[in-house]
């Protein structure tokens, strides 16, 4: 069976952009692919990060992939730091890593911007820590955004570069997983901008950790603007509030948008917000019931480490022998 590899950073405050864009779609590969989901705490210390907050976050994302339907008896569910391989392999990859194909990645220039010189080598060789990630599994596919295109292509160069160097076909070359239209999920105080963890306001998006009574007042203090909702998509246009919250709800009820325009289509804001916030209430408010359960979530990290531990260690020491390390 064909091969899923991805991971999100354990950075804190998932919020619903991270389930419908991303977390959500993972669900479904379940069925088709041998499935290994991370929470990539290596790649987080790329930025300063709070112990406690860490480890509590790590907790987070883990509770939101059981929350959001990816079966821990089915899919491998574990953080980074636990399997050594992903940071020996990442140093034996960086050995096959031109410094040329480095300082073409674009998300390393915005990252750095005007303070590129005091930047973490961590930050800069991020995507061969996760080349590393993929390959230390012989992953064929990974579900990527636009932001992470670019490193999956390196990636398969690096794998390329080993394979030429030694004679071998050892590494697939792994290919992105590409899901249908995704759900782009704008901020709830700007319509026109993407919700995200760093937006000052708290309003403007809704964390997946956040509870019934918080989820609806977001929703209720959503911007929106003085017409009722319109009776078609074309009347969609110039309203990207209005636009946001029925793909918001859409996505939520796995309905299409013309669907959900249709039901509300001539009604006024406030009616409309009352189901939105009973639909993501009863979507997100599993996730605050996982995390409640510390105890299995972490014996889930410590037995799924385990078992990628037994996929990844026998394909670092046929690197080894590939490379001529010697194991006496």
């Amino acid at each position: 069976m064909n091969r899923i590899f991805s991971g999100i950073q354990p950075t804190g405050n998932l919020h619903l952009g991270n389930y419908l864009g991303a977390i959500r779609n993972w669900v479904a590969l379940q069925r088709d692919y041998d499935c290994i989901f991370c929470i990539v705490d290596l790649h987080a210390l790329t930025q300063p990060q709070d112990p406690v907050q860490l480890r509590n976050s790590t907790r987070e994302v883990t509770a939101a992939y059981i929350a959001a339907g990816i079966d821990p008896e089915r899919c491998l569910i574990f953080n980074q730091s636990t399997v050594a391989v992903h940071s020996e392999l990442a140093w034996l990859l960086s050995c096959y890593t031109p410094l040329g194909w480095l300082n073409r990645m674009t998300q390393f220039k915005e990252k750095a911007g005007k303070q590129r010189d005091m930047a973490s080598l961590g930050l800069y060789s991020y995507p061969v820590l996760m080349a590393a990630d993929i390959l230390a599994y012989k992953a064929t596919h990974v579900p990527v955004g636009e932001d992470q295109k670019q490193h999956l292509e390196l990636a398969r160069d690096i794998a390329g570069a080993f394979n030429r160097r030694y004679g071998v076909e050892f590494f697939p070359l792994p290919e992105p997983q590409i899901f249908g239209a995704a759900t782009r999920v704008m901020s709830l105080r700007d319509g026109s901008k993407k919700m995200s963890k760093s937006d000052s306001s708290d309003y403007s998006r809704i964390n997946m950790t956040d509870d019934a009574d918080t989820i609806a007042l977001k929703i209720q203090k959503a911007k929106t603007d003085p017409e009722p909702l319109p009776g078609d998509e074309a009347g969609l246009a110039n309203r990207p509030e209005a636009a946001n919250l029925l793909g918001i709800y859409a996505a939520l009820t796995d309905a299409t948008l013309e669907a959900a325009v249709a039901r509300f289509a001539g009604q006024n804001f406030s009616t409309f917000k009352k189901e939105l916030a009973d639909v993501a209430v009863a979507v997100l408010g599993r996730i605050g019931g996982e995390m409640r359960r510390p105890a299995y979530i972490d014996g889930v990290l410590r037995r799924d480490s385990e078992r990628a531990r037994a996929i990844a260690e026998p394909h670092l020491r046929e690197v080894q022998d590939i490379i001529g390390l010697l194991r006496p």
